[in-house]
């Protein structure tokens, strides 16, 4: 996939440093949170560590330039993304929000949204699977989390069956890499790389800069 940056639409050519078994958490940051989204958040955040998932949002990493690029690399190089949305959280918060869950989706990472009860999701997002933030949460989450990581099995086996299409079936070792943090899934990108025709590509090339996960 060739990654086009939103800030002046041309490709971006320089390798990305991928953060697996971490989730990019979308939702107020700053000052005057509402208490029902703090609320969420510890609730998130326990549940995340139980499975061993780093969360980061947009204050965690620090660059000290674009910040829209910032946010377009941290989405690049997760796994999945997680949205806290509430009627609390002001307007002008909630469209970034959703933006960046269709930068996510856009990318193929996996992506879950929590509201608040009362919550209007938009029309586009409307197939997105969310949770209220009820009784049943931590439950519901839990299960969420657990189907998370029985994707990589699935996504090994799409590699093998793809071993003619070499581009998708490295992506397919990645996404199984970044949700496990496996090691496995990158040597065999590795293996997958040297035996095809793309290993003569140019070291910024679209297939070696996918292969650097």
């Amino acid at each position: 996939m060739i990654l086009y940056r939103p800030t002046d639409g041309d490709p971006h050519t320089k390798s990305l440093k991928y953060r697996p078994k971490t989730c990019f958490i979308m939702s107020q940051m700053g000052a005057n949170i509402p208490s029902i989204v703090l609320e969420i958040r510890r609730s998130l955040s326990k549940s995340l560590k139980s499975y061993g998932i780093q969360e980061i949002d947009a204050e965690t990493i620090v660059t000290g330039r674009d910040f829209l690029l910032k946010v377009w690399g941290c989405i690049i190089t997760v796994p999945m993304g997680i949205a806290i949305v509430s009627n609390e959280i002001p307007p002008q918060t909630m469209a970034n929000i959703f933006y960046e869950i269709g930068l996510l989706q856009a990318y193929g990472k996996e992506t879950l949204v929590i509201k608040t009860k009362g919550v209007n999701i938009p029309s586009d997002l409307v197939r997105t699977e969310y949770l209220e933030y009820d009784a049943n949460f931590q439950e519901k989450l839990n299960k969420f989390l657990d189907a998370l990581f029985e994707l990589p099995e699935y996504f090994e086996t799409m590699s093998e069956q793809l071993e003619n299409d070499p581009l998708l079936s490295i992506d397919y070792l990645r996404r199984a890499f970044l949700i496990t943090g496996n090691n496995e899934y990158r040597e065999k990108a590795k293996v997958l790389y040297n035996s095809s025709s793309i290993k003569r590509r140019a070291k910024n090339s679209v297939e070696m800069l996918l292969l650097n996960f």
